[in-house]
């Protein structure tokens, strides 16, 4: 007797996106060390050989993650790469408050993830690490196109407020908690930049 197997609904090509989907939802809401990988293999729906074919290891998923997030352009870094807007908009966007559907506030997902994985050597780690050292130079570049002489030093306090008030935003559940960091950087660029003729 010949046996039809039938593909459970939502699963076949396409695993390796549901995976990221399912992960970036769950990571989002609970947090990475809190999501367990067979949770994700049930939520992508995919099978856990599936998971396992595509990220051998949770670091493997979370690092996928992250280099996801990167490339969308849907973190603080993003707004920085965008050459439809000019270099202090840009700048000064850092401190804007993350899109409605963006709940509950989770800050930046990068110094989550090292915070998650506290050892400096582990690949999460370096990864994010990696990100906020590219987000200073995507700074200090902008200032420098701005004529600011001392651009890395501006870009490194510049930074230092968008990751605090990020963080204090998840802390204290306020989206719009940005707004004072926002003020503090254009006293900054005020004082560091040449005043427009």
């Amino acid at each position: 007797m010949d046996t039809v197997t039938t593909t459970p609904r939502g699963r076949g090509r396409g695993g390796r996106e549901r995976i990221l989907a399912a992960a970036a939802r769950l990571f989002a809401t609970q947090g990475i060390n809190a999501t367990g990988m067979e949770q994700v293999a049930e939520e992508a729906p995919v099978s856990k050989r599936t998971l396992y074919t595509h990220f051998r290891t949770k670091s493997d998923l979370v690092v996928a993650h992250l280099q996801d997030l990167a490339s969308s352009g849907a973190t603080l870094e993003g707004v920085l790469t965008r050459e439809d807007i000019p270099p202090r908009e840009r700048i000064l966007r850092l401190f804007d408050q993350p899109a409605p559907e963006q709940a509950p506030v989770r800050g930046c997902p990068f110094i989550d993830a090292a915070a998650e994985f506290p050892d400096p050597d582990s690949a999460v780690h370096s990864y994010a690490r990696e990100q906020k050292l590219r987000m200073v130079r995507l700074v200090a570049a902008l200032v420098t196109d701005m004529g600011c002489r001392q651009p890395v030093a501006l870009a490194e306090q510049l930074v230092t407020l968008a990751d605090g008030a990020a963080s204090r935003a998840m802390v204290l559940g306020d989206a719009d908690y940005g707004r004072h960091a926002r003020a503090a950087a254009e006293v900054l660029l005020k004082h560091a930049l040449p005043e427009p003729n």
